[in-house]
């Protein structure tokens, strides 16, 4: 086989890469020509053959980057087999995590979760004003015919107190959910404004980089994953997502990229993996923050995609809707407290749809530590009755910085009864362990099935499909591994719906995709 001068040079870097010794060839590189360098990465490589150094060399290999609401990975297909990138020590699944730290340096995954736990879980919140500006004020008479300068004073003007002083970093999750919303664009840390993108960028980075020694190949082309419609209320919010997603891409070093459905994605990992090639397939992929779903119709040669469909319903709102009818009642909601009237003292329900917002969204809790919020839950211990331990789980979960913990215990729930019928929801910080069952948990998230089935209804009447007609369902993410799913899908298709790797199958679709790619361009 005649090798050109960009082969010989590729043969001799993955030499180096092969034995370590990247300086050595990288010499020869730019300074001997071509037989010359072939000649010795022989000499260095005694033990492997020219044949396995052109397999290496010419072997093509697509990349696949699922960038989760919750959880990311990375695939590669080299044209034989999909390879997960192992992205932590435990494996292919990385949380979607940053965390910065009051140094304003970055952790990712795992560690970035661990960091957040470790240093803010169970430590007191204590919230002091914003500096907004400064101001001056006249001090002394002044006669406006002097030509001398007024005497004045200067001081701080302050905000609301919002500012923890306690905190030693901030982390984010679910930053994907946020892409779409023409109005977001910052998120503080500390007191400096950072893009959404300055937040992705580091876990994609540490990504590519970990794929790069992985592979031991250079990764700057991918193809990336998409939710058919992000989250917002915008038009122009896929645009304006996508828009976002790229320049994070870029700035992570993987420069070019291509954007495709999530549940394209999984349909073609699905159809590359089965011993069965159904005609008309369609994806369900349930996930973390969306519901995208994808008809799919093979054709000679390839396939085509006749429809997709997206809402923005995922596990996030799931543990937000178990928060709302489980921990709720147990924190204070539906009481009463004793207010002063102007003669005499009167009962009247507890404020705490003013707790809610901030409660759910466990990132932004520590703010009800604010006097505003915090006040009347201790006025309401002090009156003291039964109901005071309700409003002192309350204040232990805000000041004590409990939210996280309380998610990842409903999450845990959430898990736990997808295998069982009954499950406890244990969370010890705020002296909490309730008995759910698998039947109150799918009447709590009935109206969400709902959504779910009406959008399969309404995917297959938009494509003129019965639903007889589906020769396959393919049932992926997360949140599609909840019995009460598994069941509204086997109602409509019955015997035709099949698991695929829940968490691993749109990365491997997508590396799929992007070797096709590459592929019939190299034709």
């Amino acid at each position: 086989m005649r090798w050109s001068s960009i082969d010989a040079h590729a043969h001799a870097r993955v030499t180096a890469n092969l034995l370590g010794q990247h300086e050595a060839v990288l010499h020869e590189t730019f300074s001997a020509p071509c037989p010359s360098i072939l000649t010795r990465a022989v000499h260095i490589l005694t033990d492997v053959t020219r044949d396995t150094i052109a397999r290496i060399v010419a072997r093509m290999i697509g990349i696949g980057v699922d960038f989760g609401t919750s959880n990311s990975v990375m695939a590669a297909y080299d044209g034989e087999s999909i390879t997960l990138v192992a992205l932590e020590p435990s494996g292919p699944i990385l949380p979607t995590a940053t965390y910065i730290d009051r140094s304003f340096r970055a952790a990712t995954g795992e560690d970035a979760i661990r960091r957040y736990v470790d240093d803010n879980t169970g430590r007191p919140v204590e919230l002091v004003p914003e500096v907004v500006g400064r101001a001056e004020i006249l001090i002394g008479e002044h006669d406006e015919s002097s030509r001398d300068a007024p005497e004045v004073a200067t001081y701080d003007a302050f905000g609301t107190a919002n500012v923890d002083l306690n905190m030693k970093g901030r982390l984010f999750r679910g930053i994907k959910r946020l892409l779409g919303n023409e109005h977001t664009d910052r998120l503080m840390v500390f007191d400096r404004p950072y893009r959404m993108v300055a937040l992705m960028t580091p876990l994609l980075l540490r990504m590519r980089q970990t794929a790069e020694r992985a592979l031991s190949n250079p990764v700057n082309r991918v193809h990336v994953g998409r939710p058919v419609n992000y989250e917002g209320t915008g038009a122009r919010r896929n645009e304006l997502a996508v828009g976002r997603l790229r320049e994070a891409c870029r700035h992570a070093g993987l420069t070019r990229v291509v954007p495709l459905p999530e549940p394209t994605a999984a349909t073609l990992s699905y159809l590359e993996s089965s011993s069965v090639q159904p005609d008309l397939t369609l994806t369900f992929d349930f996930g973390g923050g969306t519901l995208d779903l994808c008809l799919l119709r093979r054709r000679l040669g390839g396939f085509e995609v006749i429809a997709t469909h997206g809402i923005a319903l995922g596990g996030d709102r799931i543990d937000q809707r178990l928060f709302e009818r489980l921990l709720f009642p147990l924190l204070g909601k539906g009481e009463t407290w004793r207010r002063q009237g102007v003669d005499r003292r009167i009962d009247t329900r507890f404020p705490f749809e003013l707790y809610e917002p901030l409660l759910v969204n466990w990132a932004m809790t520590y703010l009800l530590n604010q006097g505003r919020f915090r006040g009347p839950v201790l006025e309401r211990i002090a009156e003291g009755g039964p109901a005071s331990r309700k409003f002192e789980r309350l204040n232990d979960l805000v000041s004590r910085n409990y939210g996280y913990a309380v998610f990842q215990a409903l999450r845990s729930l959430k898990a736990n009864l997808s295998e069982r019928e009954e499950a406890t929801l244990d969370i010890p910080e705020i002296d909490v362990a309730l008995t759910v069952s698998r039947t109150q948990f799918e009447v709590l998230i009935a109206d969400f099935l709902d959504e779910a089935a009406a959008a399969v209804d309404g995917l297959l009447a938009a494509a003129r499909i019965y639903p007889a007609n589906v020769d396959a369902v393919v049932r992926t993410g997360g949140s599609s591994l909840i019995p009460a799913v598994e069941r509204l899908l086997e109602d409509r298709f019955p015997g035709r719906v099949y698991e695929h790797d829940p968490f691993t199958s749109v990365a491997a679709g997508l590396a799929l995709a992007d070797y096709r790619l590459r592929e019939s361009r190299s034709r």
